[in-house]
């Protein structure tokens, strides 16, 4: 299987490669948008600000062919901001920041006693959850500010710092998560496993 991880200046690119590669896939990364068409899957990582992604995202095409991709049923996995980019905006600093839309729903702070929220957490894994079979149970590590609450019209999974957010969805060939799966040791490299088995 020949994956892509988008290079768009954001995102933990060489652990997400190295992660990715011990599943058996066959990892590329680079901001080559004929490659992320044509790859079986594409990865979008990222960390940092929600702006900041989005600037870099655009700058690169990234969510044309994010799009491109979903309408011809070829699979997309989010994480972390990558996560939060498919969603309709992000609220950050009080500036607003307009995402790819893909998902309805906006990105704010969490509200919770610690910002950020760093660290393992466990999970509500969503009924008939392909993304975390066998993982059921297992801890996950996150570190973020703000996260979507409701999705609709997605299998949502989620997790709990202050409040209820959304840890991970997924949606016919789209898959995201709000945590790290290439940190997230043993639990995040079977959650990866997974998601290339689909492809």
């Amino acid at each position: 299987m020949k994956v892509v991880v988008l290079d768009y200046g954001s995102g933990n690119l060489r652990s997400a490669e190295r992660a990715l590669s011990r599943t058996g896939a066959d990892v590329t990364v680079t901001a080559d948008l004929k490659l992320a068409a044509e790859a079986d899957g594409l990865v979008v990582p990222g960390v940092g600000a929600y702006a900041a992604c989005m600037r870099g995202l655009n700058a690169v095409r990234g969510g044309t062919v994010m799009w491109d991709r979903l309408r011809k049923q070829r699979p997309v996995l989010g994480i972390c901001v990558g996560m939060q980019v498919l969603f309709e905006r992000g609220l950050e600093h009080g500036q607003e920041t307009a995402g790819l839309g893909i998902l309805a729903g906006d990105v704010t702070r969490l509200d919770a006693p610690v910002v950020p929220h760093m660290g393992w957490n466990t999970v509500d894994v969503a009924e008939g959850s392909a993304l975390f079979a066998g993982v059921e149970g297992e801890r996950f590590y996150f570190v973020h500010s703000y996260a979507a609450r409701a999705v609709p019209d997605v299998l949502l999974t989620t997790a709990e710092h202050g409040e209820v957010f959304a840890a991970a969805i997924e949606r016919g060939v789209l898959a995201a998560t709000q945590f790290h799966p290439e940190k997230s040791g043993d639990a995040g490299a079977h959650l990866l496993a997974n998601w290339v088995r689909g492809l």
